[in-house]
């Protein structure tokens, strides 16, 4: 990132606030809903998605501590905890495999390929939250096609979490859901760290420290709007944000290189 323009690093860090806030509000998608913006600045997944795969082993280590601490403050040293553990863990087993082939993907594939996919997914997800109608999961088959799926989507660019939210939230109790997400992205992330790891990707450390208090400023909005959203209709929210992905997945597509 040493050759962008002033006005490029301003748009990243205002990006990686959204990320933050996207991360912290709905429990998910900081990856899926920043990642088509941040190529528009600079096509190459692979410059952003080892800052990614570190603000999502901080921030989703810190809110999944945060609702234990408050469900035992509210409750008790007795109570249940605020993560699903028995379908995680029956989820990991789907995910594991579909998940290590996508990383290879990511890793052998041209960023412009990666890029066209990436826009190509997001596209999908778009026109579901335009028309209100996000993936939905109720049957046992087409649950493991989903995780599967979303295993190798997160093992490829981190931003499979619509497809395997889908799945769990038809399985976990809702006051436990957002932060199971947070212990589920943690292993797969750390999966993610160690293919980049032993491939020797720049992991961007300098622009993580000045990127970190973006995505920061915004998680602390995010803590705001998920108290807002819980008792708020979220219909018109996920309208509007298909609309922006759409028009910003088909300009990423129109321009990326072939």
């Amino acid at each position: 990132m040493a050759d962008l323009l002033w006005y490029q690093y301003a748009l990243i860090g205002l990006i990686f606030a959204w990320s933050g806030f996207v991360r912290t509000s709905l429990g998910f998608g900081g990856a899926v809903l920043a990642l088509p913006f941040l190529l528009l600045v600079v096509n190459d997944p692979l410059l952003f998605l080892p800052i990614i795969a570190v603000h999502l082993l901080i921030f989703s280590s810190l809110i999944a501590w945060q609702g234990n601490r408050q469900i035992k403050r509210e409750n008790g040293a007795s109570a249940e905890s605020n993560i699903d553990w028995g379908y995680l863990g029956k989820a990991l087993k789907i995910m594991i495999i579909p998940k290590l082939i996508g990383v290879v993907g990511l890793l052998t594939l041209p960023a412009n390929i990666m890029t066209s996919i990436i826009f190509a997914i997001v596209l999908v997800y778009a026109v579901g939250y335009l028309l209100n109608k996000p993936f939905k999961s109720n049957n046992r088959y087409v649950d493991y096609a989903l995780l599967g799926l979303g295993g190798y989507v997160s093992g490829t660019s981190l931003i499979g979490a619509p497809l395997i939210v889908a799945v769990f939230a038809s399985h976990v109790a809702k006051e436990q859901l957002r932060d199971t997400m947070f212990v589920l992205w943690f292993i797969l992330v750390v999966i993610k760290m160690i293919s980049f790891l032993f491939a020797g990707v720049d992991l961007q450390l300098i622009h993580q420290l000045w990127l970190l208090p973006c995505a920061f400023a915004g998680h602390l909005l995010g803590e705001r709007a998920h108290r807002y959203i819980v008792k708020a209709d979220t219909g018109v929210f996920f309208r509007v944000l298909g609309g922006v992905l759409i028009f910003v997945s088909i300009i990423g597509l129109i321009f990326t290189p072939s």
